[in-house]
């Protein structure tokens, strides 16, 4: 075969090739490495904001923390995309094989082993493609993908046979089966998905008809508010009991946010208040729970109401409504108050962001070492809690308060630095109850956690209908929060309930409760 002339321009074209592709991978390998390394980085900065869940955070901890995971997504999916583009150049579009992961990509962890299995076999040949000889098996590898199927409507026929005795001509059937919704065509798991999607992801019932509509499945806006508000009142007795459960906690954290509500052609702004019992922080071993109350307003008659017969601990921001309850001639007993130091914190970070004022700056750096303190402390036992803040904690609070008297006296009252220093110096001792107290933790964030999806939510829903309506979303976010609180899927506890509450003897009707009927299906499942 005769030698191929190669010309000097070819040699140095195919030079300047090879050294430009050399180039770009070089540059693709960089961007990757540094995608790879913001992607770290993001993970490390949302785990340590999540670190400490029962703990304190700032004031745009959970906006900072979705924020990040929007990014993270955001970053992860360009890189993803980047990298599947990079493979199918390289092989000629042809991409990598299934089996094999992308290039960089961490060895994935074993998908749960709690779900089922569903085994697909890829048919082998029956002879052997080179020679066609018999094959003889010598093993086989196993890719595991996670799946889900979507939505699978079904109608479920109760058939209830008649029998007739030939002897004394007696009819005989078995009883007709409870329905959770008298004269109702609708089972508990589609009444627990309608509620869960409503209260808990909060979608209006308008958006669900419509989905349904386009899965040919008609169910007009009337005929789900119907059983929703028939699902409520079944689902009375246990939010009694969950309400009873929070009443009797030693301490409660207490909030309230604001809902828009339609009023005779206008919208008015009520309000939905929130008690969270969280034993937790201090190793307290009762199962959370949260109670949520509709009013039409935020005067001091509604905390009065909501806590008539309670004499515990109150740790609540400095809203003037809950004064009646720490008056101490107060029947059955004056409620205890302890004051949130992240509400009190919050007014004078916000004069350190946006004015880089000095002195909030610093008020804002000595609080941040009295949370950094507790953080060490968030989950011990109340005795143990309190001899670390009186030993070590207490030191910091002193600190704080005479620089805070001290430089107090040089501004003036109209100062924006003085009033925030005032709302914390006028409430000293609500603020300093828990060096003396080791149930009392040092903000007030399980309230504020309890009410966020409220506060996301309002831009879905953007109203409520009715006063009626505030009520019924009060009552079912006490069921969906305590079950979120306890671990329990809110949709598969809901639909278990619904198809058993009825016939539930009401003696009996706590094992229905979230923590017990978790701990009843982890027996199940162990024996």
């Amino acid at each position: 075969m005769p030698a191929q002339d190669t010309s000097p321009d070819d040699i140095a074209a195919l030079r300047a090739a090879l050294a430009a592709e050399q180039l770009a991978r070089r540059e693709a390998e960089a961007r990757a490495s540094g995608a790879e390394a913001m992607v770290a980085h993001l993970k490390l900065l949302i785990a340590r904001l999540k670190r400490d869940k029962y703990g304190a955070s700032s004031e745009r901890g959970r906006k900072l923390i979705d924020q990040l995971e929007l990014e993270l997504g955001e970053l992860v999916a360009a890189a993803s995309e980047d990298a599947t583009k990079a493979e199918d150049a390289a092989k000629g579009g042809h991409g990598r094989r299934p089996d094999q992961p992308a290039r960089g990509q961490p060895v994935r962890a074993p998908l749960p082993a709690h779900l089922p299995r569903e085994r697909v076999v890829i048919p082998a040949p029956t002879a052997c493609p080179c020679c066609g000889g018999k094959l003889s098996k010598l093993g086989e590898d196993i890719t595991e993908t996670l799946e889900v199927e979507p939505i699978k409507w079904k109608v479920i026929q109760t058939a209830r046979e008649r029998f007739s005795c030939r002897a004394c001509e007696t009819v005989t059937q078995p009883p007709a089966p409870f329905h959770p919704i008298a004269r109702g065509r609708a089972g508990p798991n589609l009444l627990a998905m309608i509620l869960e999607a409503k209260f808990g992801q909060h979608q209006p019932l308008n958006r669900q008809s419509d989905a349904y509509a386009l899965q040919g499945i008609q169910l007009s806006v009337s005929t789900i508010a119907d059983w929703v508000g028939t699902c409520t009142a079944n689902l009375a007795p246990l939010m009694a009991l969950i309400d009873a459960h929070v009443l009797a906690a030693a301490r409660l954290h207490g909030d309230d946010t604001t809902v828009p509500v339609v009023a005779r052609g206008r919208t008015i702004t009520g309000r939905v208040w929130t008690y969270v019992r969280d034993d937790r922080p201090f190793g307290g071993v009762a199962p959370p729970a949260a109670m949520f109350r509709y009013s039409r307003d935020r005067t001091a008659e509604h905390p009065n109401r909501h806590l008539a017969g309670y004499a515990g601990i109150l740790q609540a921001d400095a809203y003037a409504g809950y004064n009646a309850l720490y008056e101490a001639d107060r029947q059955p007993g004056p409620v205890t108050e302890a004051a949130c130091w992240a509400h009190g914190r919050r007014k004078l970070f916000e004069l350190a962001e946006l004015q880089r004022a000095p002195l909030a700056i610093e008020a804002v750096r000595r609080i941040d070492a009295i949370f950094d303190a507790e953080r060490a402390i968030n989950g011990s036992a109340a005795e143990a809690r309190l001899a670390v803040r009186q030993q070590h904690i207490a030191l910091l609070v002193t600190a704080l308060e005479i620089w805070m008297k001290e430089n107090r006296g040089k501004l003036s009252r109209h100062n924006p630095v003085a009033k925030a220093m005032d709302y914390m110096l006028t409430r000293w001792e609500a603020f300093t109850r828990f060096l003396h107290d080791g149930r009392i933790c040092l903000s007030n964030n399980a309230a504020e956690r309890a009410l966020r999806g409220i506060a996301l939510g309002r831009k879905s829903w953007l109203f409520a209908g009715s006063d009626r309506g505030g009520d019924r979303a009060a009552a079912m976010y006490s069921l969906i929060i305590t079950a979120k609180l306890n671990g329990v899927d809110p949709r598969a506890w809901l639909a278990d309930v619904l198809a058993r509450i009825a016939d539930h003897p009401a003696a009996r009707l706590h094992e229905l409760l979230p923590w017990k009927w978790i701990q009843a299906r982890e027996r199940k499942a162990a024996a």
